[in-house]
């Protein structure tokens, strides 16, 4: 449901790239700057509507490694490893370790899967620019970044990613769990719907202004070309791409695709969480 929120966050975050113009690159000519709806209005008319699903499937596979690891892992971290105060509270800045912690290790595992994303979501901007498609499926996108790259072309961009995923996650799971406890403690609230879709709804705001600007430098990065060695030709570090950024285009271009972002964060974070707390409800182990 929420997909196309993430291509048209894609396309936008790669908009105006100020590197790509002075590189030269074919398709770097100026582009009218486009909002969220004109976005995805675009690709409708200009690529179809089965492309704003472009890039789906990897996405789904990239949540069940990236979402089952974190998920376990912050659980783990909460219970066992950092531990709960003996009241049942989970002190702040414990949550913020095990979150920040939790996305970071699920995001390296799952990082190729993105990259794979990534660069599909991008194919149909390179048909209408007159480039070759790089890709025929899935499965052939992996097996090419592979033979071109190796295994660590697999993991081109990592560094921004788990930087991105340890913010989010700091905005997501830290939230999500610091304000559900709060509301439960000092509020009439119940351990129900409610007090799930408040939490959710907190969480999803504060993952997408805390890890928005990570995200725009992980797409640039994962989505410049690159040699015959793997490098990139465009940004040497997520710290250069950071830099030219916003020397280029203004530090609010770290903030490019915010509004799509927000809004599938928000609810994707909706689903995921009232979805998670029912399976665990249905499965008899006790809430998050």
């Amino acid at each position: 449901v929420t997909f196309p929120l993430d291509l048209a966050k894609t396309r936008l975050q790669t908009q105006g790239e100020a590197a790509l113009r002075r590189s030269g690159a074919a398709g770097a000519e100026a582009v009218p700057y486009r909002g969220m709806l004109r976005t995805a209005a675009g690709i409708v008319q200009e690529e179809g509507l089965g492309k704003l699903w472009q890039g789906a499937t990897p996405a789904v596979y990239r949540h069940i490694v990236y979402s089952g690891v974190r998920m376990v892992t912050y659980e783990h971290l909460r219970d066992s490893v950092l531990g709960r105060a003996e009241d049942k509270t989970f002190p702040l800045w414990k949550a913020v370790v095990g979150g920040m912690s939790a996305g970071a290790i699920g995001q390296f595992f799952a990082s190729p899967t993105d990259l794979v994303k990534v660069q599909m979501q991008m194919e149909g901007k390179r048909k209408l620019e007159g480039k070759p498609l790089r890709f025929r499926g899935v499965h052939h996108a992996f097996l090419k970044i592979l033979s071109e790259g190796g295994i660590r072309g697999l993991w081109a961009g990592w560094v921004p990613n788990v930087q991105r995923a340890a913010l989010v996650n700091m905005g997501d799971l830290t939230t999500y769990d610091s304000v559900k406890h709060f509301l439960l403690l000092n509020t009439p609230l119940a351990d129900n719907i409610v007090t799930h879709s408040v939490s959710s709804a907190c969480s999803g705001l504060v993952a997408a202004v805390l890890g928005t600007p990570a995200d725009v430098v992980k797409t640039r990065i994962m989505n410049q070309p690159r040699d015959k060695q793997g490098r990139g030709l465009l940004y040497k570090s997520s710290i250069d791409c950071l830099i030219q950024s916003v020397q280029g285009e203004g530090f609010m271009s770290l903030y490019k695709g915010f509004i799509p972002t927000w809004m599938r964060m928000a609810s994707w974070s909706l689903v995921f969480w009232l979805t998670y707390e029912e399976i665990r409800k249905i499965c008899g182990v006790s809430s998050f």
